[in-house]
């Protein structure tokens, strides 16, 4: 209805009531209804100097005169929206930059202070929870050394939390550490061998590790504290990988056959690779004595006159058995 009342008045030039009610047969009413529509819609106006005559107006006047004004502050809107992306956007090289120095400080910590290692250690060893880990190279450990592990190993030991540790072959002959082993597996604690292991790792409830700072002094005291999720998941899995191939250590049978078996395969294996008897006992955490001493008793054992000899024939009796693992001849 005020679609075709609009159509009259453009054929009329105005919007005429009387005619437009008569053609559309339409009540005072309803042309009042019209007419209100019309001009609530901008398609009729007044006429300048004659306010109570109408003229239509073209569609897109009326579009633009009704909707103008919102469209203006949609514009603005958009522009005040653009200025502050603008500003916030320029503040992320600033972001960044303030995560990768946090983020290097919350995952990486080097200290080199040993008292500030042995209070973060001692502090992480009383707020442990679930379980703790450690790679112990070198063989042997010092006595005192030893003591202090004793008391922290069965303080957490007390509390219910798990304790592996893995240590490397040569461990197994020495009295003190037999003496440690003991105390703290009677208490639930345990303990495996390897040949060959990792440096030394230390990790608190799968969050926190500790590995040995790399210096240009070789004797550096100093640890990386590692916090960092992904990498602290991979620090375990490689202990569950050395885990799964260490020999559990049995006080009551540390001088078994098997311990010094598989010490001596070891020796073989890496003197076949054509390391010098000092890198040997490096690999293998042993005096360089002491590995000179295994290494006179293969070359009895197997009957060889020089080192070569003895490669070749472990090498031999390895292939004819297909068990690098069996007693030694």
């Amino acid at each position: 209805m005020s679609a075709a009342a609009y159509g009259l008045a453009v054929e009329c030039g105005r919007f005429d009531r009387d005619r437009i009610a008569h053609d559309l047969s339409l009540t005072h009413d309803e042309i009042a209804r019209v007419e209100s529509v019309l001009v609530g819609v901008r398609l009729l106006q007044s006429v300048p100097g004659h306010s109570h005559q109408l003229t239509p107006v073209t569609p897109d006047a009326a579009a633009a005169s009704l909707v103008g004004p919102a469209e203006r502050q949609i514009r603005d809107l958009q522009q005040a929206v653009t200025e502050v992306r603008a500003k916030l956007m320029s503040l992320t090289p600033l972001y960044f930059e303030g995560r990768r120095v946090r983020n290097h400080l919350e995952a990486f910590d080097i200290i080199s202070d040993p008292a500030r290692i042995q209070a973060l250690l001692d502090h992480l060893g009383q707020t442990c929870k679930s379980e703790l880990i450690t790679v112990q190279p070198g063989g042997a450990r010092p006595a005192d050394l030893l003591d202090d592990a004793r008391a922290s190993a069965l303080s957490i030991l007390s509390r219910g939390v798990r304790i592996r540790t893995i240590y490397q072959h040569t461990a197994r002959n020495d009295l003190p550490t037999r003496s440690y082993v003991r105390d703290v597996t009677v208490r639930g604690a345990e303990v495996r061998t390897a040949d060959e292991v990792i440096d030394r790792l230390i990790i608190y409830d799968r969050e926190v590790a500790f590995l040995p700072e790399r210096s240009a002094h070789e004797d550096s005291p100093g640890a990386a504290v590692v916090r960092e999720p992904t990498l602290v998941a991979f620090l375990c899995s490689v202990f569950e990988y050395l885990w799964e191939g260490a020999t559990p250590y049995v006080v009551e049978s540390q001088r078994s056959p098997a311990s010094t078996d598989e010490l001596k395969w070891s020796i073989i294996r890496l003197m076949t690779k054509g390391y010098k008897d000092e890198m040997v006992a490096r690999r293998l955490g042993m005096s360089v004595r002491t590995c000179r001493r295994h290494i006179a008793e293969i070359t009895e054992q197997l009957e060889a006159t020089s080192r070569f000899q003895a490669g070749y024939n472990a090498a031999r009796l390895e292939m004819l058995t297909g068990d690098p693992g069996r007693p030694f001849p």
